[in-house]
Parts: C-alpha cells; sequence; structure tokens
C-alpha cells in the first residue's frame, strides 16, 4: 500500500475529487454511513461474522492520531471523520458532521455535529472532544497530520465546531481523509498514559464497530464486535462481527474462500481469481482505484542525475507490455493524477514505449556501443508479486537499449531507509512504489514527491525546483475557492513534472476483489484504499 508507511504494499489508493463539492453540506444520510434509526440489539443474519482476508499483519499502529498504514482496514470501522468521500457520486456526504459550510475566502470552516453519538469508552461525542480529537493528533505531527496544515485555531461551539485557517483550504474534504481525520475520545486515559493505553489494543472512536480481541502475530488477528449503542442503530440486517485474518499466500486465500472460511479476499493472483469464474458461490471484482505505481528516479547523483538519461529510460520502459502483464490489474497512466481526481487529463500522454529514441537518447548522454556502459540499481518492495514482475519487465527493457539494470527486491522499510540514506551512494537510481492520496484530492502527489525536502522522507527522486514548489503551495487555496483553476494548475504542473522526468507513472491500479455471494451491499470506495466498510454490508443468501 502507500508505500509510504501504510501498507507493506501490495496493493494500494486513495480518492476522486468532484468540481462540484458543495460548500453546505446536506443533511440526509450518506450511503457510506447508517440509515437506520438508534441503538437497540445487534440483529444477526444467515451468518454473523464478516471475514477479511489480508496478506499481511493489519494492525501496525493502534493510535489513531499517528497511523498510517494496514490498520486502516480496521480503522474505518472502529472510528468515523466528520464527512466522508463517496467515490460513486463524487461527492461529500455527512458522517459526524451532519452540515458544513465556509466562508468566501475559504478560511472558516463550520461543521454541524451529529446529536446522539457516544464514544466506545462510553462517553459523548461533543464539540469540545472533536477539538480536542484533531488538535492531538496536529501536535503530534505523525503519520497524515500534515493534513490539518492550513489549521490556525478551532472554535468547540455548543453543536458546531469552527475552524480558522491561516490559508484557504478544502476542510470539508479534508475532514474526509483516511488517516488522521479520526474523531476519538482524547479522554479515554490520561494524556501522557493516551499512546499506551491504544497500543494495548484499545480503542475510542465511534464507529459501528469496536474492539474485542487483538491477538499480534496470529492468523486470526483482529476481532471486531459490533458497539451495541452504536448511534446507526442495528434494526436492518448487518453483520455483527467483523474477523481479519492474516493469510499470506493466495492459493491459502482461494481455499479458505471456497470452504466458505473467508468472506472476502483482498488480492489473489489472476490464474486464481480465473478459477472462480465458474463457482456460483463466488463473485469476482474489478474497479480502477486512485494509486498508481511510480518508478522514482534518482535526481541527486548517479547516471540519472542527467535529464537525458531520465528520458532515455522513459522511452525504454513497455508500458502496454507492463499492463498486459497484469491480467487487468491495472490501466494506462496519463500523469502522476490517476483519472477520476482533479487534475487527472487524457492530454497528459506521458512516455511512449521507443526504444530508438531511448537509443539515441543514451547516446547523446555517453552511452552505448563504443561508449560508456549504462548500469543501474533498482529497487521493489519484496513479497510485491506486482512490483516483482514489472521490475524484471523494466531490467529486460532496458537491457533492450544497452542498459543493465540491477534488480534488489527488499522488505518495505529497508527499502526506505536506503532510499533515505544521507550516505548518497546508497542509494537506489530507481525506487519503485505505489502512492494513493491521504483525502480525495492529488496535493498528496505534489506536496510528498516532488516538493523540496532538506532531508528526504517520500521525495525519493531527491527532486528539487523552486518553480514547482511555488506551484504547489498554491494548489489547497484553489481547491478550496476555484476548483478549475486548481485544476488547471495540477495539469500544468504534471506537464512540467514530464519535461523534468523526476519520476515515471508506470499504471494506475485495478482493484480486483473476489468474495462470497452471500455478502450482499459491497461498494468499492477508493478513496478509503482497501477499506471494506463491513456496516454497509448484509448476509444474503448466496
Amino acid at each position: 500500500m502507500h508505500s509510504k508507511l501504510r501498507r507493506l504494499p501490495f496493493v494500494f489508493s486513495a480518492a476522486v475529487l468532484a468540481l462540484a463539492l458543495t460548500a453546505c453540506g446536506s443533511t440526509k444520510q450518506p450511503s457510506a454511513a447508517p440509515s437506520s434509526s438508534g441503538s437497540g440489539t445487534v440483529a444477526a443474519g444467515p451468518s454473523s461474522t464478516f471475514t477479511y482476508g489480508t496478506y499481511t499483519d493489519v494492525m501496525v499502529g493502534w493510535d489513531p492520531s499517528t497511523a498510517y498504514s494496514n490498520e486502516i482496514l480496521a480503522m474505518q470501522n472502529m472510528y468515523e471523520t466528520l464527512t466522508r468521500y463517496n467515490a460513486q457520486t463524487k461527492q461529500l456526504e455527512p458522517l459526524l458532521a451532519t452540515s458544513w459550510k465556509s466562508s468566501k475566502d475559504g478560511k472558516t470552516w463550520t461543521f454541524t455535529l451529529r446529536k446522539g453519538v457516544t464514544f466506545h469508552t462510553g462517553r459523548p461525542m461533543t464539540a469540545a472532544s472533536v477539538k480536542a480529537a484533531i488538535e492531538r493528533t496536529m501536535k503530534l505531527k505523525q503519520g497524515a497530520a500534515y493534513i490539518w496544515g492550513s489549521v490556525k485555531s478551532i472554535d468547540a461551539n455548543g453543536s458546531t465546531v469552527v475552524f480558522h485557517l491561516k490559508y484557504a483550504a478544502p476542510l470539508d474534504l479534508i475532514a474526509s481523509a483516511d488517516y488522521a481525520a479520526y474523531i476519538f475520545d482524547a479522554k479515554a486515559a490520561p494524556s501522557a498514559a493516551l499512546p499506551k493505553w491504544f497500543t494495548a489494543a484499545h480503542d475510542a472512536g465511534t464507529g459501528p464497530y469496536q474492539i474485542d480481541k487483538y491477538a499480534k502475530g496470529q492468523e486470526v488477528e483482529v476481532r471486531l464486535k459490533a458497539d451495541p449503542k452504536y448511534w446507526g442503530g442495528w434494526s436492518s440486517a448487518h453483520y455483527k462481527r467483523v474477523v481479519f485474518r492474516v493469510v499470506p499466500q493466495a492459493t491459502t486465500s482461494a481455499q479458505l474462500l471456497r470452504a466458505g472460511e473467508l468472506s472476502f479476499a483482498e488480492r489473489l493472483t489472476p490464474q486464481l481469481r480465473d478459477s472462480f469464474k465458474s463457482d456460483s458461490n463466488v463473485a469476482v471484482t474489478s474497479q480502477t482505484s486512485f494509486q498508481n505505481l511510480l518508478a522514482m528516479l534518482n535526481t541527486k547523483s548517479g547516471p540519472l542525475a542527467n535529464k537525458t538519461v531520465r528520458e532515455a529510460v522513459g522511452y525504454a520502459i513497455d508500458y502496454d507490455g507492463i499492463i498486459s502483464a497484469l491480467h487487468g490489474g491495472g490501466t494506462k497512466s496519463h500523469g502522476m493524477v490517476p483519472p477520476g481526481l482533479l487534475g487527472h487529463s487524457d492530454s497528459i500522454s506521458g512516455f511512449q514505449h521507443d526504444p530508438a529514441k531511448a537509443k539515441q537518447l543514451l547516446a547523446q548522454a555517453g552511452y552505448g556501443p563504443g561508449k560508456k556502459k549504462l548500469s543501474l540499481s533498482l529497487t521493489h518492495t519484496q513479497g510485491d508479486a506486482d512490483q516483482s514482475l514489472v521490475s524484471t519487465l523494466i531490467k529486460s527493457n532496458l537491457a533492450a537499449v544497452g542498459a543493465n539494470v540491477t534488480v534488489q527486491p527488499l522488505a518495505w522499510p529497508t527499502q526506505w531507509d536506503k532510499a533515505k540514506s544521507s550516505n548518497l551512494s546508497r542509494r537506489q537510481d530507481i525506487l519503485v512504489f505505489y502512492w494513493w492520496p491521504d483525502y480525495a484530492d492529488p496535493y498528496s502527489w505534489f506536496i510528498n514527491l516532488v516538493h523540496t525536502e532538506k532531508q528526504p522522507f517520500f521525495n525519493l527522486s531527491y527532486y528539487s525546483n523552486p518553480q514547482v514548489d511555488t506551484m504547489i503551495a498554491k494548489a489547497p487555496s484553489l481547491t478550496a475557492t476555484d476548483r478549475q483553476a486548481a485544476n488547471d494548475l495540477y495539469v500544468n504542473l504534471q506537464k512540467k513534472l514530464m519535461q523534468d522526468v523526476p519520476s515515471i507513472p508506470l499504471y494506475d491500479q485495478a482493484y480486483q476483489r473476489t468474495m462470497l455471494k452471500s455478502v450482499g451491499g459491497f461498494v468499492e470506495n477508493p478513496a478509503y484504499p482497501n477499506v471494506v466498510f463491513a456496516y454497509n454490508l448484509h448476509p444474503q443468501k448466496a
């Protein structure tokens, strides 16, 4: 997943931004939120447990302020945000806030809170508790806390929370983020003890499910149970338990799914997916996502510090060949921003496979027959079948133009540490990893991946361009006040980056799911990568 600290990769993403997001939210119930009323007894359907099969540990962290990895799978069922993004309608919808509005200058945002919401700790959600949760996240400055960077101060006034911003920003969208926007009970434990309290497998959310059991390192790692006091109620058919089962081998996942011991398999190989096409008990789905796979090129040192060589690499890669090899797992990229997000444009064609052009450029840079031999190092995340396949194809493509690529699979923490090393000779020439935004907006790609960093963090191409930095700085305010201008800015940013080539988008990810037909109500929401909102599902006859 985000080969950000987030998912130790394999699959991943985030959302679509509508140009028509309203300045004031409606009071209708969101399709991704409950529509039944009140509290009451949890109703058990034909099968009362939903079992999610994933390939790696789920709970990397427990603190809702700092979590930035696989825990999103469980946390989005335990915690809620003020708003939620609906990728089908491309609209923000109410969740813990029933409505919201902004000032004309986009610098003051007022959210009206839902009444009758109780934390899993038993305390009521109030404006003061919403303020405390967000301020704690801002103070800790970890994970995706940067999303609140525009906030100057927060006022808690009765049933409303008012945000005063340093500069205009789309706070309605930010409030729906997949990380760092969780509302929680900051008084669940004394302030100094709260991190340890969370780490001990406690939760303090408002979501439909709460922690039941955590078994670190075991196959059935996390069990959630329905919160009987959930504000959405349980009068309709819902799953009353959610289980996250860690199954590293895709073949084992397929066997468990066939036996009915998994409800949902996050990812199977194309061959295993095909084996279910005639199975009357299993459904197979596919949908484009807002995640892409990138090749970050070392602009600071080594052969790729030469832009001509970076361009040659761009022309050497066979993008159609990669997509064909993925068997429906990806589509062609048009720039850095995947389809559906603000700033995506099919007019950004990107590189085309042109080996002759690549050889010509390499010759200009002094590489080729009778000249220097071009040798490059490439790292990708160990255990990720798609990244391994793509890296092998890149190696072959570059060999065809006379370049030797040494491919090194590494565990993501090791890959990341190597890329951030202060010793330039330790860094790779090409780093392959996934990216997706933290909320339904392309800002994350630019502020994280290409904005100047004194010490590399996620800008793993080590790119620096003051003109690009200035353009990026304008993006949040334009998104809040003039979305067409923001769209144009993002398009121009991508065209500028195509000229400088700090990275190469390899393909846009497609999410491919396999699940029992007895699971009703599943809707993919790429704004929340790989998350299944279990409350919205219902057991049904296959």
